[in-house]
């Protein structure tokens, strides 16, 4: 009987359940929660019912960690040139351009100089929405640069890693960077100067494998990936299932991988805390 159930041709769209209007709503990723988007920001992009922590961008991380109207952009405008002249399914000049239109960013990491309670620090910080946070060559020259920064001032240098990995249309360009930002960390550490990693979620790949975990204190976020490769790829090479919370920032913290986890509120006060004790 055409009653007890109904066709799709007798729902009409207007009856169908409405998409959240864009712009205004986000729904959590960790509770499903729906967060108005205001009150997302005065949280700090952390949900209000089971705190998981949104990904943000770089302006926001400023704006969270730095005293307001402290930070002064170095390098801003640095681009890479397209070596290897990179194609897949589009030309990387392409990719790199249409980035650049619809973020306002030149590339995937900010770099400069702030304060945090007054104090001077030289500051690194990656951008996910670029290219996956992806480091290419010029991602490692902005971070070479800004270390040399922290070094000729004497500044505590802080970078927040928030990334993919090497970015696969400079290859070779690419994997250099892991050698040169370790080289010139070691320069601050003869230095004597305080370096302090903040690892957001996803860190992966030749970040990881680089300046991202090689703070004096490594920071994470709550639940942050963090990991050289992804946990999918590890599981089919070993054959076997990996263990509840593998390559999580709590599972790295209690296997001595990391130092602190701190949620997005306290991570300004847990960074001045510590160079209070450092500097």
């Amino acid at each position: 009987m055409a009653w007890f159930s109904r066709s799709k041709e007798n729902i009409s769209p207007d009856s169908q359940k409405k998409d959240l209007p864009d712009g205004l709503w986000e729904k959590c990723p960790g509770c499903g929660e729906i967060i108005h988007k205001k009150q997302l920001e005065s949280n700090l992009w952390t949900c209000l019912k089971c705190e998981h922590h949104f990904r943000i961008g770089s302006e926001e991380y400023i704006g969270i960690l730095l005293d307001k109207g402290s930070f002064k952009e170095m390098h801003k405008k640095m681009r890479s040139p397209d070596p290897l002249e990179f194609e897949d399914t589009k030309k990387y000049k392409d990719r790199l351009n249409n980035t650049v239109k619809a973020l306002g960013l030149y590339e995937a990491v900010r770099v400069g100089t702030g304060k945090i309670e007054g104090r001077n620090v030289a500051l690194a910080c990656m951008d996910f929405q670029f290219i996956g946070g992806s480091m290419g060559s010029v991602v490692g020259e902005k971070i070479a640069r800004v270390i040399d920064k922290a070094v000729k001032s004497k500044l505590p240098l802080i970078i927040i890693s928030e990334s993919g990995g090497a970015r696969m249309m400079e290859a070779a360009y690419s994997l250099m960077q892991l050698a040169k930002t370790s080289a010139r960390l070691t320069r601050l550490a003869d230095a004597g100067i305080p370096y302090l990693s903040v690892i957001a979620d996803p860190t992966t790949g030749g970040t990881t494998a680089s300046y991202a975990m090689l703070g004096d204190v490594n920071i994470a976020e709550p639940n942050a990936l963090i990991g050289f490769a992804g946990p999918r790829v590890i599981k089919q090479t070993i054959g076997r299932d990996l263990p509840e919370g593998f390559q999580r920032s709590e599972f790295l913290l209690e296997k001595g991988f990391i130092d602190v986890i701190s949620h997005r509120k306290n991570l300004r006060q847990t960074i001045n805390n510590l160079l209070e004790l450092m500097t």
